[in-house]
C-alpha cells in the first residue's frame, strides 16, 4: 500500500481511549487491512505532525449478525493503537 491518505480510515474515540490517551498518550485508529506498521507510522507522522515510538495492530473478524431468517456478516477490520512522544499529542481527540 503506498497512498498514505488511504492508510488511516477513522480514528476511534472510546471511553477506554480516552483513558489510554491520557494516562499513556496513546491513540486507536481503525486502518486498512492491508496497512502494516511501517506504513501507520509514516501516515500519523505525516497527517498529524507528531513523532511516533511506538505501532501496535490487530486484526478484528466480522461478526455474524442476523436479520429476521437471514444472515450476513459485518467486514473484518484492523485496528491501530499508536503511542507518540512525551511532547506529542493530536488535537482531534482534545475535541470532543
Amino acid at each position: 500500500m503506498k497512498d498514505l491518505s488511504k492508510v488511516i480510515k477513522r480514528p476511534l474515540i472510546t471511553e477506554h481511549g480516552a483513558l489510554m490517551r491520557e494516562e499513556h498518550n496513546q491513540y486507536f485508529f481503525e486502518v486498512a487491512p492491508e496497512a502494516n506498521k511501517h506504513e501507520i507510522r509514516q501516515a500519523v507522522e505525516h497527517f498529524f505532525g507528531v513523532k511516533v515510538t511506538e505501532v501496535r495492530t490487530m486484526n478484528y473478524r466480522g461478526k455474524i449478525k442476523r436479520m429476521g431468517r437471514f444472515q450476513g456478516k459485518r467486514a473484518d477490520w484492523k485496528k491501530a493503537v499508536v503511542t507518540l512522544a512525551k511532547d506529542d499529542s493530536i488535537d482531534l481527540f482534545d475535541i470532543v
